[in-house]
């Protein structure tokens, strides 16, 4: 049985009031979930991980400053942490559109069920997609986490497929973190091409960067730690609509 739940209920570590770059384009406030059921060693918020930690924001705090910014804000990204670890997070998104606001969802995919539950009430997806499935614990610190970012993916390409067209378009990005600690350039480009057999056509390739990030990293050795970045000049460009390196 689906648990039930209020938008009341959401764990939230904190908000950003205007943002121009949780979503492309986009005017958003931003919403941070407290909580995520992995542990990436390159994790750039490492104090959104636990989900026992008491959130600094409440729901109400959220809705009083979305109607302070009506006719201001595009639309609503819902972060993390991993907001998809939260049964509240559908209803909140109800309750976004419902006060005229776009919803916008930053995932990495660890939950496919409450994700699949919410992606008719999502206009755009940000979605990791962090490595090869069977290559997904080096990063996440957890054995099946491939398996279901993968399923995820499926559904944010087969939701876009089923609404191309109506007036509730799904838009999306895959975005993937490197590290030559969990990949090297040739394997990002086999990452890039299976990216593609699946039907993904807008990939961001992210550099990893240092702030926020723990250190040392976890899982990492001194090695690992001090190698080279990625090249990143071997990556197969002409099967992507859009690619773009940050």
């Amino acid at each position: 049985m689906v648990r039930t739940a209020a938008a009341c209920e959401l764990n939230i570590a904190g908000v950003t009031a205007f943002s121009t770059v949780d979503w492309p384009d986009m005017m958003t406030a931003t919403v941070f979930l407290q909580g995520c059921p992995w542990n990436c060693f390159y994790c750039h918020n490492p104090a959104l991980i636990d989900p026992r930690a008491e959130g600094a924001v409440t729901w109400a705090d959220v809705t009083d400053l979305l109607c302070e910014r009506m006719g201001l804000l595009d639309g609503v990204v819902f972060s993390g942490g991993e907001p998809t670890l939260q049964h509240a997070l559908v209803p909140a998104m109800q309750m976004v559109r419902t006060l005229g606001f776009r919803v916008g969802l930053h995932t990495a995919g660890a939950y496919p069920g409450l994700l699949a539950r919410a992606l008719p009430y999502v206009d755009w997806v940000g979605l990791d997609i962090k490595a090869a499935p069977d290559d997904y614990a080096t990063v996440t610190g957890r054995a099946p986490s491939g398996g279901h970012a993968w399923r995820s993916l499926e559904l944010v390409l087969g939701n876009r497929l089923l609404r191309a067209g109506s007036d509730h378009p799904l838009d999306y990005e895959v975005r993937t973190t490197v590290h030559p600690a969990a990949i090297d350039d040739a394997g990002l480009r086999e990452l890039g091409c299976r990216l593609a057999d699946a039907g993904v056509d807008t990939w961001a390739v992210q550099r990893f960067r240092e702030t926020g990030a723990r250190q040392p990293l976890p899982r990492v050795s001194a090695t690992d730690a001090e190698a080279a970045p990625l090249r990143l000049d071997d990556l197969p460009v002409e099967r992507f609509r859009s690619l773009v390196i940050r």
